[in-house]
């Protein structure tokens, strides 16, 4: 058996907490990772782990290999990296983002990407809940607004500037809001995986903010809701412009509120601190930066 698979297995065990998960993960079974771990264990004549029906749990030999199998891993990675051509990367890199930001802004460039790297293996996984990177294997994730974890490394890659907008029809019998405030006597749909919820805060051209708290009897845990609702004449939304396209300059919306621009947010790929960055992440993050240079919907 392969003692660098084995290591392999041994490490994303420990991080993750499952065997279950690191077999789904490199797509065997559980108890193909329990004889590697076990054969691992076999060679060294050490206890590595101890299993409970609840949890599992390093030994003191289990935590100085682990140390060392990590530092191995990484060393590995950057080798191979620092010599090998980019068109020749292999594997899994697993990416998540949010279900609305990978349907319009990543899946169409995915082509471009895996045409340059045709041996990578792409696992996009596009969730608005929040994905823990260690327990579900995420090498990198597409997050919007800031990040404050300190065990994150995060990369810019451009902005999701927002609008204020309706229907056209949702305006036929109802007069337009001329400032934020006017808001509060209109329908509101709220975007409920925000952290500021029915507060709706505005950047003025003098470099100062408003909040408004808006209300409705609508909210929606997902862009693509938001803008089904938009579109069927449901309220108001403040909407990010990636998610409706040229739909903003269609007969059927109307912008309102120009003169009062909704809060922007960076758009960040991100992922776990290490002594260094695998190459396939470093790809994507290299070539989604320069699509969305020329992509008017999310450019910086």
């Amino acid at each position: 058996m392969d003692r660098l698979d084995c290591i392999k297995s041994f490490v994303r065990v420990v991080e993750t907490g499952s065997f279950s998960a690191v077999a789904k993960e490199l797509d065997t079974t559980q108890p193909v990772i329990s004889k590697q771990i076990a054969a691992l264990e076999e060679y060294l004549d050490v206890q590595l782990l101890t299993r409970s029906t609840r949890k599992l749990q390093l030994t003191q030999e289990g935590e100085r290999f682990l140390e060392h199998c990590q530092l191995l891993l990484d060393a590995a990675s950057e080798a191979i990296a620092s010599v090998g051509k980019r068109q020749n990367l292999t594997g899994k890199l697993r990416v998540n983002c949010s279900l609305a930001f990978g349907q319009y802004q990543i899946i169409p460039y995915l082509k471009g990407f895996l045409s340059r790297y045709p041996d990578l293996q792409l696992d996009l996984s596009m969730s608005d809940r929040f994905v823990d990177f260690l327990e579900e294997g995420i090498d990198l994730a597409i997050r919007i607004g800031e990040v404050r974890d300190p065990n994150l490394i995060v990369h810019r890659l451009g902005v999701t500037r927002r609008v204020t907008v309706a229907s056209v029809d949702y305006f036929r019998d109802r007069e337009v809001p001329k400032t934020p405030a006017d808001l509060v006597n209109h329908n509101c749909i709220v975007y409920s995986n925000l952290t500021t919820g029915s507060n709706w805060h505005f950047q003025l051209s003098s470099g100062g903010t408003i909040q408004v708290a808006v209300k409705g009897n609508l909210q929606v845990d997902s862009s693509n809701g938001v803008r089904e609702a938009i579109l069927s004449g449901l309220g108001i939304a403040v909407c990010p412009v990636w998610v409706l396209g040229d739909l903003i300059h269609s007969e059927e919306l109307q912008v309102i509120l120009k003169d009062y621009q909704p809060i922007s947010f960076p758009i960040y790929a991100v992922y776990r601190r290490g002594r260094f960055i695998p190459a396939k992440v470093r790809c994507f993050i290299e070539y989604f930066t320069n699509e969305f240079k020329l992509n008017p919907w999310v450019s910086d």
